[in-house]
């Protein structure tokens, strides 16, 4: 079990490695959308925005999102670090339940390309 600490780390690793990333994936991460990732196993919500390539942590709250952002994650603390340090795959990750994302249908056509 990942601690807030471990998962805000891990988000702002994320930010980094969008921002270093080659075309394609710059292309995806430049929208301009709110944010949030619900980490189910504690019970916080990181709220922030996907802009400029990367990603801005605002606020942490406990419990599930109290407003519906743009683009939707939850997963647990665990599985947000292993993805981000490359020992989860995303895909493999959404389709069996582990990672919950939501967007609207032009965002994840976008998004595509970090799946």
């Amino acid at each position: 079990m990942a601690t807030t600490d471990e998962c805000r780390s891990a988000l702002q690793r994320l930010s980094d490695n969008l921002t270093r990333a080659n075309d394609d994936v710059r292309g995806a991460t430049s929208l301009n959308r709110s944010l949030s990732c619900h980490i189910r196993d504690l019970d916080i919500t990181f709220t922030g925005r996907l802009q400029d390539g990367g990603i801005t942590v605002m606020d942490t709250q406990p419990g599930p999102p109290r407003e519906k952002a743009q683009i939707r994650l939850a997963m647990t603390g665990a599985d947000l670090v292993a993805l981000v340090d490359g020992e989860l795959e995303f895909a493999k990750a959404w389709a069996s339940g582990r990672v919950k994302l939501e967007a609207g249908f032009r965002d994840l056509l976008r998004l595509r390309t970090l799946l």
